[in-house]
């Protein structure tokens, strides 16, 4: 069984690398400095996205992020779900080039469950919660 400062530092290593939607809107709200990059496909981001994303799909980010992140910036990088590997690509991409980066858990998933802010090109989506993963508030 691992000690207890093994599981202290594998907790606090999690937290250095990882983020959710409620914290990443909190941080969104408190006017916190930080670049949210949506790195699924073309096809997805057009379906609707993170108020306030950028688009860079993961294969692009070697190419595109030193010409369009700044990378005094932390990054917080998103793709569909849990069952979606694409925010780890993105993240380990961002940080085998500099980037201080944070995948968001859950991704665009749970940030849309939470009901929180999404948008298209046409503007913004409904915001439906989920009493699953959200406390609804009437």
């Amino acid at each position: 069984m691992p000690s207890s400062d093994d599981a202290i530092t594998y907790f606090r290593r999690r937290l250095q690398h990882e983020t959710d939607p409620a914290d990443v809107y909190a941080a969104q709200r408190a006017g916190e400095r930080f670049t949210l990059v949506d790195v699924r496909d073309a096809a997805a981001w057009a379906q609707g996205r993170v108020q306030g994303a950028v688009h860079i799909p993961h294969a692009d980010l070697p190419s595109r992020a030193p010409e369009e992140l700044d990378p005094a910036v932390p990054v917080v990088v998103y793709c569909w779900s849990p069952g979606c590997n694409g925010g780890v690509r993105g993240a380990l991409a961002l940080s085998s080039l500099g980037y201080d980066v944070k995948e968001m858990i859950g991704g665009f998933k749970y940030w849309a469950r939470e009901g929180l802010p999404t948008v298209t090109d046409d503007g913004p989506l409904p915001r439906i919660f989920d009493p699953l993963v959200t406390v609804v508030r009437r």
